[in-house]
């Protein structure tokens, strides 16, 4: 239960203000502008378009920069603008496979079709500070960034050419893909709908579901098969015109797990799948997305469900950082009645408790 605070809005408004300052910060200093952002601190862009579920660098940049650095409130930010926006279609499945490829890894095979490219990664790096960031650190000159091919084989294309791997499933022609920002959610879901709450869900809360997995909570056994990264075309059929209409180039990272599957009944042993798909270059979250995505197929594979990565309603439920930051934030709303009404009832169960302990200590005086 809330009560008004009455006096409140000058509090706040002042709150606002100082805000406001704090994220001006010293004015000896030029302002962050919203290019500095995008072009230096494009990672953490990325992870508010990817969780914010809303492609444009510009607005997760202004996110960024309003919240102060606050990544989950500037996702906040980005989805309730999000919510402004007309829909007006539905784009066509991206084709991934066309990728222009800017990173590709794969820790499966050595030697692939068309080589493994390492991109811009950290991966190699000695984890040392760089004492000459302090100062501007410009790099001599820009570097080249190599075309690639239209088409680049996939890993799980080699497997599937020997019948090693599940096949890449179809959706029947009338499925309709569900849509998580507009349904109520209900379980069990179907995986379209699952992916799509793991590709918004917190990075740092999925990266522990999938350390969980390896650590003997849930029946992986995970390879990477490969990973991805790069510029894919996003396409609108227009039934006015009866044909499909080019919106533009969109960058993601795709990840492709591969985990060994004993086999049952109904299926021979192969690998399995677990895939993850996300705006940006976002590796990490790539990764722990496709680890539980696979933990939670286990029905799919007769596998009995006895960790939390394998939970469906539990991650599922649990995943979301904004509705998470709500729930525990609200905490820090007025709860002025509730607790009174508590700390009432504290002290009347210590009076009672004290009034049974007299009562106990007398009757041992007595005998």
């Amino acid at each position: 239960m809330y009560v008004a605070v009455k006096g409140g809005e000058t509090a706040i408004a002042n709150a606002h203000r100082l805000l406001a300052d704090r994220r001006r910060g010293d004015r000896n200093l030029p302002a962050i502008t919203i290019e500095q952002l995008i072009e230096q601190l494009g990672l953490g862009v990325d992870r508010v378009m990817a969780e914010a579920s809303l492609f444009d660098r510009s607005l997760a940049a202004l996110a960024l920069k309003q919240s102060r650095g606050d990544m989950i409130e500037a996702i906040f930010l980005l989805r309730a603008y999000r919510t402004t926006l007309p829909r007006f279609g539905t784009s066509k499945p991206v084709e991934t496979g066309s990728m222009q490829v800017e990173r590709r890894v794969s820790a499966t095979y050595k030697d692939l079709p068309g080589g493994q490219l390492l991109g811009p990664t950290f991966d190699y790096t000695h984890r040392l500070l760089d004492p000459s960031l302090l100062e501007d650190g410009m790099v001599d000159q820009a570097v080249e960034r190599p075309g690639t091919p239209d088409h680049v084989m996939r890993v799980s294309d080699i497997l599937d050419g020997e019948g090693l791997i599940e096949p890449d499933g179809e959706m029947p022609e009338d499925h309709v893909a569900g849509d998580l920002t507009r349904e109520p959610m209900e379980f069990p879901m179907q995986r379209d709908l699952r992916l799509q709450a793991l590709a918004r869900g917190d990075e740092g809360f999925l990266l522990a579901l999938a350390y969980s997995t390896q650590r003997g909570y849930g029946r992986t056994h995970p390879f990477v098969g490969e990973i991805r990264m790069g510029l894919v075309e996003v396409e609108l059929e227009v039934p006015e015109l009866g044909f499909t209409v080019s919106l533009g180039e969109i960058r993601v990272t795709e990840c492709q797990m591969v985990n060994q599957f004993k086999g049952s009944a109904k299926a021979p042993p192969q690998f399995t799948r677990g895939y993850g798909l996300v705006f940006g270059q976002s590796e990490r979250k790539a990764m722990a997305m496709s680890l539980v995505d696979r933990a939670l197929r286990a029905d799919e594979f007769g596998e009995d469900r006895l960790a939390p990565a394998q939970d469906e309603e539990f991650v599922i439920s649990h995943c979301d950082n904004v509705q998470a930051t709500g729930f525990v934030e609200h905490l820090k709303l007025p709860h002025y009645v509730d607790f009174q009404a508590e700390l009432d009832l504290v002290r009347r169960m210590r009076a009672r408790h004290a009034a049974e302990m007299n009562r106990d200590i007398d009757k041992e005086a007595a005998e």
